[in-house]
């Protein structure tokens, strides 16, 4: 049995890794508009797997400019932003850039991780029973958390789970470095989504020129995510809160301003509803359209009830009103879902289905829930990274948008497989990237 130091280490590499690469993918609501408060740490990649999280050295991007005249020229746009001259010249003369971002801004994994790896190994139990212990020791917090805001604090504490592995990620050096080189380095010298990183440089130089913290005091992934629940500086910005009110927002030490910060991001830009379930686990009535089961068609609960759908667990829905939509996160074979506004707040906080459901899935057994009703298949092999890139090309050359050829399944190549599912009559339609699926491909 693993001791609970190792459990921590482990835990802690499946925590920060897997938020690797989100920068970019167009939804960063948070700094440069970003959908994700840790921006460079990983939606795309979180629906892959996992990715080295330690620095890598060796060659990357390099300017048309050296750096210290990158940080002259960069000065007028800091001061624009009102940044004091004082603080632009004290932190940027003294920064070095750390280059080896470069590297992890370009890793991607080889191997697709099965959503249903991906979420039991998130869910284990070590988490379940910190965070009970958590909800415990932070009741009275959670209690103003969910008087002011709304948020569950069981969905709440399962999210600083899996970002922090409850604040031991905040304390444990393995995966720190300083954010302000990493972001310097790449405004400077990464020419890919340059203008997020310049933003979220200057959001970085702004908390520093508001007394919020110092440039040694900001430590975090290589892309600049820091604390609790890994907030890129633009979340530390706008969406924090002083809830200890100590006069600053800060998102290390004592677990309030973060939490809090973090809960309000879910309601304002998340749009979670207070008291409203994330969603259930359903079975489908005999020969139900798979094809219903996109993420996208929107029913209440009373309206799929009346297609069939139940809850798997037997019991009746809280609410009929709730407005959801269906998934099927492993196909036909595996557990289906009912998802509701909760779940979709989970999600804006980082763009990737298995996360969302990891939380989601957390929080219910740190509630003391229990498993999936419907097991997952594990007797299915997943497809790896040349396959899913041959079946996207496949799909693609057929007409059908997968999104590119990048071998990560998302949304794009599973709305891509159910509407060739459908084009030719395969049933059940239900957008799973299934070596079935890619040999009748290949056999035209």
């Amino acid at each position: 049995m693993a001791t609970p130091l190792t459990e921590i280490a482990t835990l802690l590499d499946l925590a920060l890794p897997r938020r690797t690469f989100l920068v970019g993918v167009g939804s960063l609501a948070l700094g440069a508009c970003s959908a994700s408060p840790v921006g460079g740490l990983g939606a795309a990649k979180a629906e892959t797997g996992t990715v080295p999280a330690t620095p890598s050295d060796g060659p990357g991007p390099v300017a048309a400019t050296g750096f210290d005249e990158w940080v002259g020229t960069f000065r007028a746009r800091a001061l624009a932003k009102g940044i004091s001259p004082a603080t632009y010249d004290r932190v940027m003369r003294a920064t070095v850039p750390d280059t080896t971002v470069y590297k992890s801004d370009k890793s991607q994994p080889e191997v697709q991780e099965p959503i249903w790896r991906y979420v039991e190994r998130r869910t284990g139990e070590y988490n379940v029973d910190t965070g009970k212990k958590r909800i415990r020791e932070q009741a009275a917090l959670f209690d103003r958390i969910e008087e002011k805001y709304g948020v569950d604090r069981h969905l709440l504490c399962a999210l600083w789970g899996l970002e922090s592995s409850f604040g031991d990620l905040v304390i444990a050096p393995k995966y720190m470095r300083k954010v302000i080189p990493s972001l310097a380095a790449l405004a400077w010298g990464e020419p890919r989504r340059r203008s997020y990183w310049e933003a979220e440089l200057l959001n970085a130089l702004i908390i520093v020129d508001r007394g919020w913290a110092q440039p040694d005091d900001m430590i975090g992934s290589w892309a600049g995510a820091m604390g609790h629940t890994q907030w890129m500086p633009e979340v530390w910005l706008n969406m924090g809160v002083d809830f200890d009110g100590d006069g600053r927002i800060n998102p290390f030490g004592r677990p309030d301003d973060a939490l809090a910060g973090t809960a309000r991001y879910l309601v304002e830009r998340g749009r979670h509803r207070r008291g409203e379930p994330w969603g259930h686990e359903i079975t489908l009535p005999a020969k139900f359209d798979a094809g219903l089961a996109d993420g996208k068609i929107q029913k209440t609960i009373a309206q799929w009830a009346a297609l069939g759908l139940r809850r798997a667990d037997g019991k009746d829905f809280p609410r009929a009103d709730m407005i959801a939509r269906l998934w099927l996160p492993a196909g036909a074979n595996g557990p289906a879902l009912a998802l509701g506004a909760g779940f979709y707040a989970v999600r804006s906080y980082n763009p990737s289905m298995k996360y969302a459901l990891a939380i989601c899935y957390l929080s219910d057994k740190i509630r003391g829930g229990g498993h999936f009703v419907k097991p997952w298949p594990v007797e299915e092999r997943p497809l790896n990274l040349a396959e899913t890139q041959e079946l996207q090309e496949r799909l693609t050359a057929l007409g059908f948008d997968t999104g590119g050829s990048d071998g990560r399944f998302g949304e794009k190549t599973r709305g891509a497989i159910q509407a060739w599912q459908k084009s030719i009559g395969m049933q059940p339609a239900d957008g799973y990237p299934s070596d079935k699926v890619l040999a009748r491909l290949r056999g035209g």
